[in-house]
């Protein structure tokens, strides 16, 4: 998609003010489509068919890309657009040509990933998961599937450590004879297990208070202060930890445990209360 907006801030910029995030927006996307199938390469002759029948049009392609609703505001401002005359007129007909192809293809692949995304949580369901894993507050069912699915049963890890060492999240020392010792991650686990933790990491931070009171100690302790990124590397090995006790002891996470309020059931003590 950074094709597509590269393609339309040189021929035809006008369209990318007309959503705040408009590779996002299933109606801008939408919208896009019936102007590249229709317009020839110049978005103004289809001006000549009015607003009601280019918004019928939107509503139409709309089930395509998986919306439901049209935002009137966005398809107005692609009208708007379709007047515009910024850009590179040269350049403007293959640019738009190119886009349409980038846009098909980004359809069908948005498509598959959907299914695959419902195929996984589907198979969470299957397994006895979803409750556990979305017990974790800020961790959706699909995170937990993404982490599962890198990790694979987490029955044969015998402590929370063993999946973040296996994630590549533990901490290593890197010495040698001539440069002094930085502690950084390892790195020497599974990448995509490693990157999905980060990205869980990221959304369970706005909605999960046990975790983000573990960033902000973290970023703004006295000692061995850690930046933003080191911080939120710590809640994604947190997560991992969270998520091997919640699903070995078959136990409910509990923000009162992982803050160590509370203590943790007998099974669950060590593990829970490490990860917080």
């Amino acid at each position: 998609m950074q094709q597509a907006g590269d393609l339309l801030g040189c021929a035809w910029p006008e369209p990318l003010a007309a959503a705040r995030r408009p590779l996002e927006s299933v109606t801008w996307l939408a919208g896009m489509a019936v102007i590249t199938s229709r317009c020839c390469g110049q978005p103004s002759r289809l001006r000549k068919m009015g607003y009601e029948k280019f918004l019928a049009a939107v509503r139409r392609e709309l089930p395509r890309w998986g919306g439901k609703f049209v935002r009137h505001s966005i398809v107005q401002a692609l009208w708007e657009a379709l007047a515009g005359t910024g850009g590179v007129a040269a350049q403007r007909p293959g640019a738009l040509e190119r886009l349409h192809l980038l846009l098909e293809d980004w359809r069908v692949l948005r498509a598959r990933l959907a299914d695959a995304e419902e195929r996984m949580t589907g198979l969470l369901d299957e397994l006895g998961l979803t409750e556990l894993v979305t017990s974790i507050d800020g961790v959706s069912a699909l995170s937990g599937a993404v982490m599962l699915a890198e990790t694979g049963d987490l029955s044969r890890f015998t402590s929370g450590r063993a999946v973040v060492k296996h994630a590549g999240l533990n901490p290593s020392e890197h010495t040698s004879a001539t440069i002094n010792g930085q502690t950084r991650i390892s790195r020497r686990g599974r990448p995509a297990l490693r990157s999905a933790a980060w990205r869980a990491a990221w959304g369970a931070l706005r909605h999960n208070k046990v975790l983000a009171a573990k960033h902000a100690h973290l970023t703004g302790r006295d000692a061995n202060r850690l930046a933003d990124g080191q911080a939120r590397t710590a809640c994604a090995a947190t997560l991992l930890r969270w998520l091997w006790a919640v699903i070995t002891t078959r136990t409910m996470w509990d923000a009162r445990i992982a803050a160590g309020e509370i203590p943790a059931p007998r099974r669950a003590a060590e593990t829970i209360a490490a990860a917080a």
